[in-house]
């Protein structure tokens, strides 16, 4: 038996012998929408539980645009074109693009040209968020966990902030998305590190599909909450990174439906625990770093027999 499994650019192919008892455990596979251009448009014209996002913009209004870093395959170029096309045709609106680092390194300026795009790059001011540096952040509050809000200085003063990104499942904060560009996202580390500290990760609901009660989770729903006005555009893709649905308007409601429908697509049953399990980080740009693969050794954790 011949496999290709998700691995960096090209794949993996790995052959196993026909005698193994052998269960592929995969997404069931959603097709791509078949004009997803028109697809965001739509869902920015009408979104969830939220006025449509030209309605909420005024002129001269500053607007924060937030997309994620090179680890994420979450297609910029089509949600920044939809959104700025809506916020270029108010007058005086002044947009900043802002990558949502979290604690991870900057991006170079060749992966934000092939982030975004030649238009984007060169006509746009893009923000890198420097989570190190307590002097680009401001105290937005205290959570309820007793950890401090620190949050990108120039994204607070954007009277609304467009949070972009794609959902999947997470190892320990239930799903991606929504509130996570903002934390940690464009958080500083102080924040960031109280949030993922060894109580909050060990805690048995801070895992896969899992949202209420995920301490996790809730305190970035919290997080994001002491951010500002918000608007969400989120996406939904398949195995081939292609986008399956659009999850638009606010926060609570548009991660909310975008969640669900991740959970009956990429989320699977298994009929028992695996002797042996092989796996992968999910291919480029998942596998980029070494950091990133303990997400796929949390998924296969998932599965294995204790000792197998």
């Amino acid at each position: 038996m011949r496999i290709k499994l998700a691995y960096g650019k090209t794949g993996l192919p790995i052959e196993l012998d026909d005698s193994l008892n052998v269960t592929i455990v995969e997404p069931s596979f959603v097709p791509a929408l078949p004009d997803p251009e028109a697809g965001v448009r739509e869902a920015l014209r009408a979104p969830i539980d939220s006025p449509p996002l030209r309605d909420l913009v005024r002129p001269g209004m500053r607007v924060g645009v937030v997309f994620s870093d090179i680890t994420r395959p979450a297609p910029n170029p089509l949600m920044l074109a939809a959104v700025l096309e809506i916020l270029d045709a108010i007058p005086g609106v002044e947009v900043v693009l802002f990558n949502a680092l979290g604690t991870h390194r900057p991006n170079t300026e060749a992966e934000l040209l092939g982030m975004v795009g030649d238009d984007i790059f060169e006509h746009r001011r893009i923000v890198q968020n420097d989570t190190f540096d307590p002097a680009t952040q401001i105290l937005a509050g205290v959570t309820s966990k007793g950890h401090e809000t620190w949050l990108n200085a120039e994204l607070m003063a954007c009277e609304l902030k467009i949070l972009t990104g794609f959902i999947e499942p997470h190892l320990f904060a239930g799903f991606s998305g929504g509130g996570k560009a903002i934390m940690p996202g464009m958080a500083g580390q102080r924040t960031v590190l109280g949030n993922h500290d060894a109580g909050m990760v060990g805690h048995p609901k801070a895992t896969w599909g899992v949202t209420q009660g995920n301490p996790i989770w809730e305190e970035v729903h919290e997080v994001a909450g002491q951010a500002g006005r918000l608007f969400l555009l989120n996406v939904t893709l398949n195995r081939d990174k292609a986008v399956t649905g659009v999850f638009a308007g606010d926060l609570d409601q548009a991660h909310a439906a975008g969640c669900a429908f991740v959970k009956r697509s990429a989320m699977v049953a298994v009929p028992r625990p695996f002797d042996i399990v092989v796996t992968t980080n999910s291919g480029y740009p998942l596998d980029i770093n070494l950091y990133q693969s303990v997400k796929g050794m949390r998924a296969a954790d998932q599965v294995v027999r204790r000792g197998g």
